[in-house]
């Protein structure tokens, strides 16, 4: 603990029963009577994926010549300006790359016909065409595996991968596909995929659980204790060998930890008392999107504050999906309005769909941005890919694709830039510069990469 002459371990836990929660980073991990120590602490690099279907109303061009685009930015490079779905991120500016030009060409049918949106989950990290089967699904192994080898070495779980939507995971779900494309962005190997949990609580358990039998797990939910009950003596032990900066810190960040805990439990209350016999989901998980979708945004935070984890990818809305978003004033579902028919008021819900993902983007940024790590935040020490696989879902074509990346990736960054690259550059060039950002070795070659991109 913050002594004179030691300092406290990275790896540091307050456990309590069946409980092991690990701390952020604070000033106290940094050894003692060293040039260091009279600076925070050094921050890991990270990186984060967020997946949106259905493509984005970009270069759309219309049979009588029109060209709507809401999300390519105006201006130059340097000199741009967000508008339309990009709205809601303006305030993230300074550290937003916006790329325009990328596509894939492993997400066209190459012969296999019908699935593309099987195709643009399964392409999306790994830039490898999909294999057509309902039984035996290939891809190819995705650059957060590869960056989660590096990254993952030091943490308690080496890559997390996140939904919001229930999939089916057996059998066909598009022209022969099968439904496991869409239920992951990840894949350990071309034979491998990584299923996405969907249950906050699964979630949180998996990542503070630390031994104990489910059943007295359940008795201590049942009788409305926090995780933390049991680790009182041991957080005021160690809050005494603290500067009051740590302090601070370790208060903040606990706090989050019941508050998400709360949040948790008051939906699992809900649900219990709801009517049984009415269809819902399971228990744990939202009724609602948004609060489903923030609960998971708030979970990747903590993991990352906690070192949790350094990798995590998060399918915001699955591939193909026919959610509907009423609260926002659009009853039809996502995947009908994707396909219409170049019909304006279809294309202008579309719009709102895709400004409303946006804004929950905007809610994971600001989180980011507003949790302390070493000297910055966890937003300047994280690289955060967002995007399709799809542009426009009308024509369900691969060119070009809505991408951006956001965050500083400890400052290898450089954000405020509108890039733009020739039509037909591989999404696998941008794949491949991935690793260069995050500070691990280089790569040779990602799918079908023709080389790294050009001004990162």
């Amino acid at each position: 603990m913050i002594i004179t002459k030691t300092s406290l371990p990275r790896r540091t836990f307050l456990r309590g029963i069946g409980t092991a929660i690990a701390l952020p980073l604070l000033d106290a991990m940094v050894p003692a009577l060293t040039a260091q120590a009279k600076t925070p602490a050094k921050p890991v690099r990270r990186f984060s994926c967020v997946y949106v279907p259905n493509g984005a109303i970009v270069d759309m061009r219309l049979p009588d010549g029109t060209v709507l685009d809401t999300w390519t930015p105006l201006g130059k490079e340097r000199a741009f300006k967000l508008a339309g779905t990009m709205k809601p991120i303006e305030s993230f500016q300074d550290q937003l790359v916006v790329l325009s030009g990328l596509g894939s060409r492993p997400m066209e049918a190459q012969g296999d016909g019908n699935g593309d949106h099987a195709r643009a989950c399964a392409a999306w990290l790994s830039a490898v065409h999909p294999k057509r089967t309902e039984t035996e699904p290939q891809s190819g192994i995705t650059i957060d595996q590869l960056i989660a080898r590096d990254l993952g070495e030091d943490t308690q779980i080496p890559s997390l991968q996140l939904a919001v939507d229930d999939f089916g995971l057996l059998g066909g779900c598009e022209s022969g596909y099968a439904c496991t494309y869409f239920n992951t962005l990840s894949w350990r190997s071309p034979t491998s995929p990584l299923p996405c949990e969907i249950n906050p609580r699964v979630v949180f358990e998996r990542m503070f659980g630390d031994g104990g039998s489910p059943e007295a797990r359940r008795l201590q939910l049942q009788q409305d204790q926090s995780i933390l009950d049991s680790m009182k003596q041991e957080v005021a032990s160690l809050q005494k060998n603290l500067g009051p900066k740590d302090r601070s810190r370790v208060t903040e960040y606990l706090d989050g930890v019941r508050e998400l805990e709360q949040r948790i439990k008051k939906i699992e209350a809900q649900q219990d008392e709801a009517d049984l016999a009415l269809p819902g989901p399971p228990v744990g998980i939202p009724d609602q999107f948004e609060e489903h979708v923030k609960l998971m945004f708030d979970l990747q935070v903590l993991a990352f504050q906690s070192d949790i984890t350094r990798v995590i990818t998060f399918l915001l809305a699955r591939e193909g999906s026919y959610r509907s978003y009423p609260n926002i004033g659009v009853p039809e579902a996502h995947h009908g309005l994707s396909h219409h028919g170049n019909d304006q008021e279809k294309i202008a819900k579309m719009g709102k769909i895709n400004t409303y993902h946006m804004q929950l983007f905007a809610y994971y940024l600001e989180k980011l941005r507003s949790t302390p790590d070493g000297d910055g935040s966890l937003l300047d020490n994280l690289l955060v890919l967002y995007g399709s696989g799809m542009s426009n879902g009308n024509l369900h074509n691969h060119y070009p694709l809505p991408l951006l990346l956001a965050g500083g990736a400890t400052d290898s960054l450089q954000g405020n830039r509108h890039l733009r690259y020739a039509t037909g550059t591989p999404m696998a060039n941008l794949l491949l510069s991935i690793p260069d950002l995050v500070g691990l070795p280089p790569l040779e070659r990602v799918g079908d990469s023709t080389g790294r991109l050009t001004g990162l």
